[in-house]
């Protein structure tokens, strides 16, 4: 039993480790033995298909494990930035570009985002921790990045600033509004000086965004 036991724990560690590569490799050894350990005796797994384990220890780490004092204050976050790289790759969502207007006037018409794009926000800087960047307090500012699955499979993240981020969110919320309505809302809730800078930038951006596949277009019959 003790060989069998050992043979189950390496494989589960060996998988956690390979998805959470920077996490293994800032907690100390015997600590993330104890983790994971303690995750294989005592997590209850929803569901049966391996490539959801990495899922099933994030929910473990954020619901069912009590925190050590010597935990990093990141952990969580670093755990979802890892595991999201995963996520993106095994999902099954598919490109319906049937009410989508490849070429459609993001000036007049509804920007749509990329079902395999997802924008994040975190505290903590955690694209750059490593084992020589731990922040122990979190930035005065948040973290927004975008994740993205391209045509190739490559998934690809970008570090975004709190006005692209804020337009996904607007973007990804469905709010069916042009995109001159929804950066003209941006403008005013930042109370810009020149909203008409911001307007024009915010198309441009728009049309990047669209380049790299993160907006696939404006939706059809939305021009205003």
């Amino acid at each position: 039993m003790k060989i069998y036991r050992e043979l189950f724990l390496n494989n589960v560690e060996d998988f956690l480790a390979n998805t959470y590569p920077v996490l293994r490799q800032i907690l100390p050894e015997e600590r993330w033995q104890a983790i994971v350990r303690d995750y294989f005796a005592n997590h209850v797994s929803h569901t049966p298909l391996f490539p959801e384990m990495p899922r099933e220890f994030l929910k473990y780490l954020d619901y069912e494990r009590k925190p050590d004092a010597d935990d990093p204050p990141f952990l969580l976050e670093l755990a979802h930035y890892e595991w999201v790289e995963l996520a993106l790759s095994l999902s099954d969502e598919q490109i319906d570009n049937t009410n989508i207007n490849a070429d459609g006037d993001f000036l007049f018409s509804v920007p749509v985002l990329s079902p395999l794009a997802w924008p994040l926000d975190y505290r903590f800087p955690v694209h750059k921790i490593s084992p020589d960047f731990q922040p122990q307090q979190a930035g005065d500012t948040q973290t927004h990045l975008i994740v993205f699955r391209d045509a190739d499979f490559e998934i690809h993240f970008i570090e975004i600033n709190s006005i692209t981020a804020r337009l996904l969110q607007l973007i990804a919320a469905g709010a069916a509004q042009s995109g001159f309505e929804l950066l003209q809302q941006i403008a005013s809730e930042l109370n810009h000086h020149q909203p008409d800078i911001l307007i024009r930038h915010g198309l441009q951006l728009l049309n990047d965004l669209k380049a790299r596949g993160i907006v696939l277009g404006t939706a059809c019959n939305s021009s205003r």
